[in-house]
């Protein structure tokens, strides 16, 4: 099993919900063909370098994970009949200097993916209004 890597483009005109379907339905892709996906990236919404089908944004997340090279072919052809997506580039990483790279790039996205889960949401509390004390005289 290799190590590979998927970032994919969503079309920006999805609501939030459609958007969160939709990469679910590409990780299904990758675990139907036996993969097994070591964690996935959240890059959010991006400005597009260039306009794509005429959009200018584009819903940006990457995938990380483990297949055999034969089930490639069939991930990225289902990729590219999928009118979700505006781009996408799959990565392999072969070499020992790579799958040491890829290793330290899924660490990195655990930790920004736990960092998101632990940060406590700050309620601001009103202010107390202080009474004004009269100086007894």
């Amino acid at each position: 099993m290799r190590k590979y890597e998927n970032l994919v483009i969503v079309k920006p005109t999805f609501t939030a919900e459609e958007i969160l379907s939709s990469i679910k339905a590409i990780e299904e892709i990758i675990t139907s063909n036996g993969g097994e996906i070591a964690t996935t990236d959240s890059m959010g919404m991006r400005k597009l370098a260039y306009p794509i089908d005429k959009n200018e944004r584009g819903y940006y997340h990457v995938i990380y994970y483990s297949i055999a090279p034969s089930a490639i072919t069939e991930i990225e052809r289902r990729f590219r009949i999928n009118e979700d997506l505006l781009r996408f580039v799959t990565i392999k990483y072969d070499t020992n200097r790579e799958i040491t790279a890829w290793n330290q790039l899924v660490q990195k996205a655990e930790k920004k993916a736990a960092a998101k889960v632990a940060t406590p949401v700050v309620e601001e509390t009103p202010a107390v209004e202080e009474t004004p004390v009269a100086a007894a005289e």
